[in-house]
């Protein structure tokens, strides 16, 4: 291995590692713990190993947020960043995601999976990912903010581009469309402040208490709420989608798993786990490291992009038994899909009530679904999710 890292044979853009991450990744654990990308710019590295991504998690001293969790380096942004700035975000913003607040949204959410159900005009033959994977945590975000009904389809065309911005080769193509998320969540949050100030009453959204909320007397001006809801409504909306649609896709891809769980709904959680465990809806972020380091007998150098591949740690073979296997009994083990430490996704309770939610209510209404393709996934790389999702039932 040379002094600058493993440039073997993994490419993160290869068609083949696009077309199938897993079976990548699963060699990129065994084979190249620790590699070397130069072909993107910034060139990064890549830490595959459980242990290795566990203890970068945890170790935020050296590897930064403080220049985005992106491939390119950004400047620190809310709870994107290291503390105290983490901290005081992270304090603020977990107020609206109490586990209280997050099963109040129960009974709601499973209304919607069900309205969307009624809606599908075609119940023999339908786009799983359009029809409803991708519209239920969209209307559920959309709802906890405030954004009224007619702007959804809008927003989420928006929050696609800023998705698809993070891991574009050209990320200029994209600015008139984060423009005007940027511009409409402004609006949002200028006319809430305006009427708070003037001393009206304002809705009880989450855009509103982000407005209203103080941590010892200190509270978030425009700006820093812009930040916030732009990563939450991001956050919110693609990765939930891409849990229930790779959930639903491998549990369909051997039909017995589906007949198993219709028959046991008590595995729907387990179900859930290893989903996020063998099909992670984010493969990996990206931190920056604030020394030279040695890893593995790889040097990284100072004010290197290193990406965390939560994908790759979930299949190390040292941790987890028989890792390319989708297995709905396997013993609880701690996949690493939503991060771990102060960066620990926030909205991990409210992912997993949808999915669960989403995941019971077709069951329920379609015990006999089957996959008609594995469709497409979704653009970027660092992403994994089904873009396109088609089913058929042979119970309609």
């Amino acid at each position: 291995m040379s002094d600058t890292g493993n440039i073997g044979s993994y490419d993160p853009f290869s068609v083949d590692t696009l077309a199938n991450p897993g079976l990548a990744h699963s060699a990129l654990v065994v084979n190249e713990p620790v590699h070397y990308f130069p072909d993107f710019d910034p060139p990064f590295y890549t830490l595959s190993k459980y242990h290795d991504v566990e203890d970068a998690l945890r170790d935020i001293e050296l590897f930064s947020s403080e220049h985005g969790q992106g491939p390119r380096f950004t400047l620190p942004m809310g709870m994107l960043s290291n503390p105290p700035q983490h901290t005081f975000f992270r304090n603020l913003v977990q107020q609206a995601f109490t586990p209280k607040v997050i099963a109040a949204l129960g009974e709601r959410i499973e209304r919607l999976s069900y309205e969307l159900l009624d809606d599908i005009t075609d119940p023999d033959r339908f786009e799983l990912h359009d029809d409803y994977a991708a519209p239920l945590p969209v209307i559920v975000i959309c709802e906890l903010l405030g954004i009224p009904a007619g702007d959804r389809v809008q927003f989420k065309t928006w929050s696609d581009a800023q998705v698809a911005a993070m891991g574009a080769s050209d990320p200029a193509q994209y600015e008139g469309q984060m423009e005007g998320l940027a511009a409409y969540l402004m609006n949002s949050i200028t006319t809430r402040r305006g009427k708070l100030d003037a001393g009206h009453e304002i809705d009880d959204d989450l855009i509103a208490r982000l407005v209203k909320v103080r941590e010892h007397g200190e509270g978030l001006d425009d700006a820093q709420v812009l930040s916030v809801v732009s990563q939450l409504f991001v956050g919110g909306n693609e990765t939930t989608t891409s849990l229930i649609t790779n959930a639903v896709w491998r549990l369909l891809e051997d039909p017995a798993r589906w007949r198993t769980l219709a028959n046991n709904p008590d595995l729907i959680d387990s179900a859930i786990e290893e989903s996020l465990r063998y099909d992670p809806p984010v493969l990996g972020l990206y931190r920056t490291v604030t020394r030279d380091v040695v890893l593995r007998g790889v040097s990284i150098p100072a004010d290197s992009k290193v990406m965390l591949n939560y994908a790759a740690a979930n299949r190390d073979p040292e941790v987890f038994d028989a890792p390319n296997e989708f297995r709905l009994d396997r013993p609880s083990q701690r996949h690493l899909s939503f991060g771990l430490g102060v960066h620990f996704c926030l909205g991990t309770q409210l992912a997993r009530l949808e999915a669960r939610t989403a995941l019971s209510s077709l069951l329920k209404r379609y015990p006999e679904l089957a996959l008609v393709n594995d469709g497409e996934r979704i653009a970027p790389f660092f992403l994994w999710g089904r873009r396109h999702l088609p089913v058929a039932s042979a119970s309609h």
